[in-house]
Formats: structure tokens, sequence, C-alpha cells
């Protein structure tokens, strides 16, 4: 365990907390007024860990193969469990947006595994760190919207209609993501996969 890694984990931690203080805010003794700035908060450490991990690990030479499965696990982990608690009201997003940040996340996963398996590095792409920048994005401004929502200043209605829109935009580009990520490693997930079908070939 690096210091790095325990940049990583903390996003792990925060997770659960973030969903635990949006729901049960009133029996922490967090106002709704309170509650959006609370929430930026913990976001904002989260995003921050997100930053420090990579720097730590590069700065002082810590890049291990745990910090390599850790960091994207601890990304998806955050935004997805942040977007899952936005779908509660009073943003009440609809879950089929969740799905399309939660499929395209383990789809690539599954096939960075597979690969990594049998050998080949899947390059990150430019669209994906962009799709994590846009993703952090559209939370932070749901929550800037709830504080005039929590002062009566922005109707409900107002504000469920533009986190929708703001995060259909997020949800949007994190498919191309997906799909970028695929056209372009084509290859080695073609050959990570004919690999492993020729090997239980052999099995059989």
């Amino acid at each position: 365990m690096s210091i790095a890694n325990y940049f990583t984990l903390s996003r792990i931690v925060i997770s659960p907390i973030f969903l635990i203080v949006y729901m049960w805010h009133d029996f922490f003794g967090i106002s709704s007024t309170i509650l959006p700035f609370v929430l930026l908060s913990l976001l904002g450490i989260s995003e921050l860990s997100d930053a420090l991990d990579g720097y730590m690990a590069r700065r002082y030479n810590q890049v291990t193969d745990l910090g390599k499965i850790l960091d994207p696990m601890a990304d998806s982990i955050a935004r997805i469990s942040i977007f899952l608690t936005f779908t509660l009201d009073p943003v009440n997003l609809p879950m089929l947006l969740v799905f399309a940040f939660l499929y395209r996340d383990s789809i690539i996963s599954t096939l960075r595994t597979i690969c990594a398996l049998k050998g080949f590095a899947l390059a990150a792409r430019m669209s994906g760190k962009t799709k994590a920048v846009i993703q952090a994005l559209a939370a932070f401004m749901i929550l800037v919207l709830m504080i005039p929502h929590s002062m009566g200043d922005l109707s409900t209605a107002a504000l469920q209609q533009i986190s929708f829109w703001v995060v259909s935009v997020a949800a949007v580009y994190t498919l191309y993501s997906g799909i970028d990520y695929l056209y372009v490693n084509k290859h080695y997930i073609a050959k990570s996969l004919t690999f492993q079908t020729a090997k239980d070939t052999q099995k059989i």
C-alpha cells in the first residue's frame, strides 16, 4: 500500500458517506440549507484525492499494479454512487441515465482486466479523461443548483429539469468515450478474446 493508494481508497470510503448524508442529513443535524455545502465539500475531497493519487504515484515513483486496478475502480464507484444518490428526491434523476455510466464502466473495466491478464495494457484515452471531468462538473453543477433550491429560490421542477439535461450531456459523452475506447483498442481486445477462446478450446 502506497500513499497514492490510500488517496484512492479514500474515494471509495467517501462514496457511501455522500449517500448517507444526502438521505439522512436531518439525523445528523444538517439542515437542507447547509446540505449542499456539505455535499460539495465531500465531492471536492473526492475529486482532489483523484488528482492527488495520480500525482503522488508519478512524483514518488509509486505506480503499482494494485494502484492500476484500484484507481479506475474507485473512479467508477465514486461517480456512479453520486449519480445514484441523485436519483432520490429532490433531484430525482431517471435511473436510465445512471445505467449509461454503469454499463460503460463495467464493460470497459472487464475488457481492461481481460487484456491485462493476456499481457495487453490498454492505454488511457483523452476521451476517458474528458469524460471524468464532464461527470465531475455535472455533479458539482447539480449541487450548486441545490443551494438556491434549498432557499426556495429555485423550484423542484426546475432543479429536476436542469439536472436531467446536465446529466444527459454527461451520459452521452460517457457512452461516446466508451465507444472511442473500444474502437481504438479493438485489435488488442480481439487478440485477448481470441486467445481466451483458443485456450478454452484446448481444455475441451
